[in-house]
């Protein structure tokens, strides 16, 4: 059954780091984009959203086209051109990315002077008795307010904070502008001067009253469970309300704002009120109808269950179900690719297996499964899941929330990572906490025995890596797969949260690693930084943009034959059956409950045929792309094992990427970046023993290239072939069938537990059980305070 990504979908991993999914992805092209989304830091576009329930938000890919002579980028961002002093593409980004930040510092002062003009105008009007200035205050504020919204959320975030809301600021200009209909006379007191003040009075008074129904339906529509691939209609589940009176309330304020505004102007204009109070009563009617409206979802046909109903439906739910082997993951949402990897091995195991996630937003982050899913956020919730059959959790990732469910003694926990490297976050003391640890091979063991972490070497389980399947071995395909071309994908990792240089070699080796690829020809390269690169050390963000104009600019100064028609068009056939398969049918401002109307129990196969869909995908996406091209690849697909099965070489630094690569035992090389001599970075990395090593200035790359195109020459294959089983197991029996008996053998020990368990409370209530006491329990069989309330007895603990 399968998950709709190949291994970490896309994630260039460490075991520790957390992905901010995809930042963008395709060809840099001839003249153009150093990547379709690639978003430019601190101009037009933020890399990626790490929290809460947004989506990534790589606003703009950005476009250099800069042509110079010289193709190494300078650190300093400025190079010289073969034919004198040309300006390097290094420097027009940097150059770009300020521009990008002064004109969006321009645009924020922009929004703030020009509401400030607003008020100021509509001030001046009042006082001179100006119709011109009442009326220009008004339509510049209420503009401005579209601006704000759109252009300047910065703006927007400060001003509430001081407590200026879009409501707050509209009603100080309704409250001028009706100042100013006074002052010219258009607005007296009684007869329809007084039902314009009614009218407008009313429609803030609904306003407010919408927002307290729509606040009373949210509260009641959040169900303490959230489900995926069930059937919760027992849960009375319901459409959503209607989004504009019950989330968009920003947008339905200024559309209101928009008709009073432009007729209480016209009314300035022309002294005549009638259209003004027709616009006035006719928006509080259709605000009042809307709150009426949204307010059925109160009454007890539109209703879900309380929330004792909802929590006793979910031990219904598990006791039908009876789920034995369970995937618990609780992160932001920048890390679900951790999860999404391990749901085609979760779906291959025997039994009845589920996912367990703690946030709510997490729940559509998940990737195409046909597992059920549920979302608990609470952890008297949580508990609850001792009285279900659920026997194992698999934890492939440490978070705060993981300690909440370690405390169920019926289940057994082991933790099975997202990732291994030869990094000490491979081996994060966190370990310790869970009954054991599952690692792929001999190597990952011994890890964990030099670190001393506290992991006993008997709670460790070899269990290989049974997501890597889909990576071809070599010889799948012949080398530079008939065109000529060899591909060389360079996936570096992360900088992480330490300052060691040997974590990434974007800083110290990443421009010199391209440099020498690109002086080759007949290579094409697969530019795949980690998404979270430069997130920590802004460096190694620059570098990142640098290497990208460093492909930008090998793209500009190449060409070669474009695939054919019917390529592309397999590809768009591809793409529609794809989408097809994975497309949710609700819209963005569907609630939660609604979503799991949606999202019941799939029809069989459903995933099956998602993920055969994708493989498609993939080979159609290679396809349609020209040989020589280079590409930026950091979208979500293909994904990271397609891009393995597409090239023809790998180079990256010490990071799982390696690991997981092995399975193919194609030739690979690491960048020593660490300051160590390569025979200390070989016995250091034990991943680095079958690598070609590159120094920092990128030396050793022709000595790959011509291994890899003279497979005679590859001394390194057998070392290959050998770190391969010490690092992922052996091939018989397959990791699968090992994975799996780990988790039966994980349930049998949680079962006898079990019954150690009630053996033990069995003898403790025969102990406990004497004579009966006397009246009043003043016996001599009674024990000290055996009548006192039961919550008195109960220790502190207990009673929570």
């Amino acid at each position: 059954m399968g998950a709709l990504v190949n291994g970490v979908g896309g994630a260039n991993d460490d075991g520790d780091a957390n992905d901010d999914g995809a930042v963008g992805g395709g060809a840099v092209k001839g003249g153009g984009a150093v990547g379709e989304r690639a978003a430019v830091r601190d101009g037009g576009g933020t890399r990626g959203s790490g929290d809460g329930d947004g989506d990534r938000s790589g606003e703009g890919g950005h476009r250099a086209g800069h042509r110079t002579g010289h193709r190494a980028g300078h650190r300093e961002g400025v190079g010289e051109g073969e034919g004198g002093g040309g300006v390097s593409a290094a420097a027009a980004l940097q150059r770009q990315q300020r521009t990008a930040l002064l004109l969006r510092r321009a645009r924020s002062g922009c929004a703030l002077g020009l509401l400030a003009v607003g008020y100021l105008l509509q001030v001046l009007g009042i006082v001179g008795s100006y119709t011109l200035f009442v009326v220009c205050g008004a339509v510049l504020g209420l503009l401005t307010e579209v601006l704000l919204a759109s252009r300047a959320r910065e703006v927007t975030r400060e001003l509430r904070r001081a407590q200026l809301t879009p409501p707050a600021r509209q009603m100080v200009r309704d409250a001028l502008l009706l100042g100013g209909l006074g002052r010219l006379d258009a607005l007296r007191p009684g007869g329809a001067g007084a039902l314009l003040l009614g009218a407008l009075l009313l429609c803030w008074t609904v306003h407010f009253c919408c927002q307290s129904v729509a606040e009373a339906v949210r509260t009641g529509r959040r169900l303490p469970v959230v489900t995926r691939n069930i059937d919760a209609s027992a849960l009375r589940l319901t459409p959503s309300p209607p989004a504009l009176f019950a989330e968009r309330e920003t947008l339905r304020l200024t559309g209101v704002s928009a008709l009073t505004t432009g007729a209480m102007c016209a009314a300035a204009v022309t002294g005549d009120l009638v259209w003004a109070l027709v616009v006035a009563w006719c928006c509080c009617a259709g605000v009042l109808a809307g709150t009426g409206w949204l307010a059925t979802w109160l009454l007890p046909g539109k209703r879900v269950v309380g929330e004792e109903e909802a929590v006793a439906w979910l031990d219904k739910w598990l006791a039908e179900y009876r789920p034995t082997v369970g995937m618990y993951f609780s992160g932001a949402a920048s890390s679900v690719y951790q999860a999404n990897m391990w749901l085609s091995t979760l779906a291959q195991l025997d039994g009845r297996p589920l996912i367990v996630l703690r946030e709510r937003f997490m729940v559509q982050k998940i990737d195409t499964t046909d597992i059920p899913i549920v979302c608990i956020p609470k952890v008297s919730h949580l508990l609850r899941l001792e009285h279900s059959t659920l026997k194992v959790l698999l934890h492939p990732a440490n978070s705060g929330r993981t300690a909440q469910v370690l405390r169920i003694p019926t289940l057994k926990h082991a933790f099975i990572n997202h990732g291994e490297s030869d990094k000490l976050a491979s081996c994060n003391p966190y370990a310790k906490a869970y009954d054991q640890v599952w690692v792929a091979g001999e190597a990952a063991r011994e890890r964990y025995a030099r670190a001393c972490v506290g992991v006993e070497d008997k709670d460790v389980v070899e269990v290989g890596r049974p997501q890597l399947a889909p990576i071809q071995p070599a010889g799948a395909r012949p080398v530079g797969n008939g065109s000529g071309y060899l591909t060389v994908l360079y996936a570096p990792t992360w900088e992480g949260f330490t300052d060691d240089p040997g974590n990434t070699s974007v800083l110290m080796a990443g421009e010199n690693i391209v440099s020498a690829l690109l002086a080759d020809p007949k290579v094409r390269l697969l530019y795949k930084p980690h998404p979270m690169t430069g997130t920590i050390d802004p460096r190694a963000g620059a570098a990142d943009l640098r290497i990208r104009a460093l492909l930008q600019e090998a793209n500009a100064e190449r060409d070669g034959e474009e695939p054919d028609r019917e390529a592309v068009a397999a590809l768009a056939q591809a793409d529609r059956e794809l989408a097809a398969l994975t497309r949710v049918d609700f819209g963005r401002h569907t609630d939660e409950v609604e979503r799991m109307l949606r999202q019941s129990a799939p029809q069989p196969g459903r995933a099956q045929a998602a993920a055969e869909a994708l493989r498609a995908w993939e080979e159609a996406y290679w396809a349609a792309q020209p040989v020589w091209q280079h590409r930026v690849i950091t979208d979500t697909r293909p994904g990271l094992f397609s891009c393995f099965n597409e090239a023809d070489v790998l180079v990256s630094d010490v990071s799982s990427v390696v690991s997981d690569y092995l399975t193919s035992e194609k030739p690979y090389a690491v960048a020593n970046t660490s300051g160590m001599d390569d025979a200390g970075f070989r016995s250091a990395c034990p991943t680095v023993r079958a690598a070609t090593i590159l120094g920092p200035d990128g030396s050793g790359i022709p000595q790959l290239l011509r291994s890899v195109r003279h497979p005679e020459e590859d001394t390194l294959a057998p070392a290959r072939a050998a770190l391969k089983v010490r690092l992922l197991g052996p091939a018989e029996p397959p990791s699968l069938v090992r994975f799996n008996r780990a988790v039966r053998d994980l349930e049998r020990e949680a079962e006898a537990r079990e019954r150690r368990m009630r053996t033990v409370r069995a003898q403790q209530e025969g102990e406990c059980a004497g004579p009966a006491p006397a009246e009043h329990g003043q016996g001599p069989g009674a024990e000290p305070g055996r009548d006192q309330a039961p919550a008195e007895a109960l220790g502190e603990d207990e009673r929570l």
